[in-house]
């Protein structure tokens, strides 16, 4: 039985959860009725335009907790080593507990990669530049930071890869842990 939704902030939580596991291709309608619970007319009803728009209300949801959390804390740091230990912490923890899934990254596999392709540029460019913000701060030039800001959301991109391909959080735990000795030995 379909169950009864107070808010869209409730449905897009669990849509999040069924594009985490599924990615977008393989989230159809009906797995997405059965794995969320929620019927079709409430789907419809806080979603009009279907699967693109759940994806689009997930995507905004992760970067709204983006900004708050990793990308506004790094633009307005004056202490850069502070602020990488606060990105990698949160990131670490962030990503622990959605399965180690990057939904931007999972969203630009499939066939429908072009309906978010501005999104997620937007998403990996935010985190590259606010990174590379901090990293100015902390005394890096330009041109190191921004290859180093590069660098580490590279690393971590690909951490998770590894993280789920090991079913193991300790890998990408790991890997963000080295990722925040390498700039933090940068910025020293």
């Amino acid at each position: 039985m379909a169950k009864t939704l107070l808010d869209r902030s409730d449905a897009v939580r669990a849509l999040a959860g069924v594009f985490r596991r599924r990615g977008f291709e393989s989230g159809s309608l009906s797995v997405i009725q059965h794995e969320t619970g929620i019927g079709r007319g409430s789907l419809y009803h806080f979603f009009p335009d279907g699967k693109s728009d759940m994806a689009r209300a997930v995507l905004d949801q992760v970067s709204v907790w983006f900004d708050e959390h990793v990308f506004e804390p790094l633009r307005a740091t004056e202490k850069g080593a502070d602020a990488v230990r606060a990105m990698c912490r949160e990131v670490g923890a962030y990503f622990v507990s959605r399965e180690r899934v990057c939904l931007y990254a999972a969203m630009t596999l499939g066939e429908e990669r072009a309906t978010f392709a501005e999104s997620v540029r937007a998403y990996f460019t935010d985190w590259v530049e606010a990174l590379s913000t901090a990293l100015q701060h902390g005394g890096l030039s330009d041109d190191a930071a921004d290859a180093a800001a590069l660098d580490a959301v590279a690393t971590i991109q690909g951490g998770l890869i590894l993280a789920r391909a090991y079913d193991d959080d300790q890998t990408l735990l790991d890997i963000v842990a080295r990722v925040e000795k390498r700039l933090l030995d940068a910025l020293a």
